[in-house]
């Protein structure tokens, strides 16, 4: 990737960015008591996105990079799921639900085309990407040992 031009200069993490303005926004009218939980959890998480690729395009590497951006695209996956609890406890409307998963559906998408643009110019060393996939796999192989209520629920808190 070229080093010539700042994270600024990214659609991408402009987009992010306005995300995050609206998530505020959107969380300002939950009700206090969700302050220190849901709330919180929808703010870090939208503010992460934005900080994870501002972080990635400034260090060296293009590797580096598209490990950051990993980790920008986990955050939004942890916004989408909270966007779905908070619809479901009805502190989003179903509109504002649906225009917050548009919204994020269309960052992801931004976020895997950026991806990709820097795996394929081999940034993001085979080691990385063999990384990512192992620990996609090691957890799958997890959660497919859990056999019993009482286990998948212990699965589901495993950081």
């Amino acid at each position: 990737m070229a080093t010539n031009f700042s994270y600024r200069d990214l659609r991408i993490w402009g987009e992010a960015v306005d995300l995050a303005l609206v998530i505020y926004r959107a969380t300002a009218e939950f009700p206090k008591h969700e302050l220190y939980g849901l709330t919180s959890q929808m703010r870090r998480a939208a503010v992460s996105i934005s900080s994870n690729i501002a972080e990635g395009k400034g260090h060296s590497s293009d590797g580096d990079f598209g490990r950051f951006l990993f980790h920008a695209r986990g955050s939004l996956l942890e916004l989408q799921t909270q966007i779905v609890i908070a619809r479901g406890l009805e502190y989003l409307t179903k509109e504002q639900a649906a225009g917050l998963t548009r919204s994020t559906d269309d960052l992801g998408r931004g976020l895997n085309g950026l991806i990709q643009a820097i795996r394929g110019k081999r940034g993001l060393s085979r080691a990385a990407a063999n990384t990512e996939r192992r620990t996609a796999d090691d957890e799958s192989r997890h959660h497919q040992s859990c056999s019993n209520a009482w286990t998948k629920s212990k699965c589901v808190t495993r950081n």
